[in-house]
C-alpha cells in the first residue's frame, strides 16, 4: 500500500502560503478602508503613517484626550517601503498634512535573496519617498522618526529568523541613514526611543512579547516625548 503521507516541509510551506495570502488580503482591506476614509477627512492636519508600529500607536486617542490638533493614523502592519511607495496616495499624499510623522522601513530589515542587500534597498526606497514628499507636499513639515529598538530575548523573538537581521546594530545603522536623509531634504529627524531602552540598549523586556512590538505604556512614553512637536 502506497504511503500518501505529505512531507512535513510541504505542510509547513502550505501553511505559510495560506497565512501570507491572508495577510495580504488584510493589508488590502485596510488600504481600501483608508481610501474611503480619506474622502471625509480634513486635509491639512497632522498625519502619522508607517507600518505596524505606527498602526498600533493610539496617537489619535492621545491627541484627542490632550486637546491637541486633529491627527490621523495611516499605518498598516507588515508594510515595507515597496508597499508604501505603491500606496503612497491613500497612506500620505491624499491627506495633504501640515505635519507628517513617518516611520516606515523596519520590515525592510530582513533576510534578502542572494545578491540583494537590505540596506541598499531601504536607502533607495526611503530616498524615493522623501523625493515624492518634497515635490508634492512642499509645505508639509516632515518628522522622520527613528526606528525603535528590539529585544532578541523576548519569548516570541527567539524562534524568529528575521531577528538575525533585525538587530539593534542594524537598526542603528538604518537610523543613521534616516538622519542623513532628513538633513539632506530639510526634514526633521526625531529619536524618541530613550524611554524604551534597557541598560543594553534593547527594547525593555517588560513591554514586549515578540521583541519588536510593544504595549500601551511604552507608546505613552513615545507620545510624551514627541508631543512637543505637535
Amino acid at each position: 500500500m502506497a504511503d500518501n503521507k505529505i512531507p512535513a516541509d510541504q505542510i509547513r510551506q502550505q501553511i505559510m502560503q495560506t497565512l501570507m495570502a491572508h495577510f495580504a488580503r488584510e493589508k488590502e482591506k485596510k488600504l481600501t478602508s483608508f481610501r474611503q476614509q480619506n474622502a471625509y477627512i480634513r486635509k491639512g492636519q497632522v498625519l502619522f503613517t508607517g507600518s505596524s508600529l505606527m498602526e498600533q500607536f493610539p496617537v489619535v486617542e492621545y491627541c484627542i484626550n490632550e486637546g491637541l490638533p486633529i491627527a490621523y493614523n495611516r499605518g498598516i502592519g507588515g508594510y515595507t517601503t515597496d508597499e508604501f511607495l505603491a500606496a503612497i496616495g491613500p497612506m500620505l499624499l491624499d491627506l495633504q498634512p501640515s505635519k507628517l510623522f513617518i516611520n516606515i522601513g523596519t520590515n525592510d530589515i530582513k533576510p534578502m535573496p542572494e545578491g540583494e542587500d537590505w540596506y541598499e534597498h531601504l536607502s533607495s526606497n526611503y530616498r524615493k519617498i522623501c523625493e515624492i514628499i518634497r515635490d508634492q507636499l512642499p509645505e508639509t513639515v516632515v518628522y522622520m522618526m527613528a526606528y525603535y529598538p528590539v529585544n532578541p530575548d523576548a519569548p516570541g523573538a527567539k524562534d524568529n529568523p528575521g531577528m538575525k537581521v533585525r538587530t539593534n546594530a542594524n537598526i542603528d545603522r538604518a537610523n543613521r541613514m534616516v538622519e542623513k536623509l532628513a538633513a539632506e531634504f530639510g526634514f526633521h529627524y526625531i529619536d524618541v526611543n530613550d524611554g524604551l531602552k534597557d541598560a543594553q540598549g534593547c527594547l525593555q523586556l517588560e513591554h514586549t512579547q515578540d521583541g519588536i512590538h510593544f504595549d500601551a505604556a511604552a507608546y505613552r512614553t513615545v507620545f510624551d516625548r514627541l508631543k512637543k512637536h505637535l
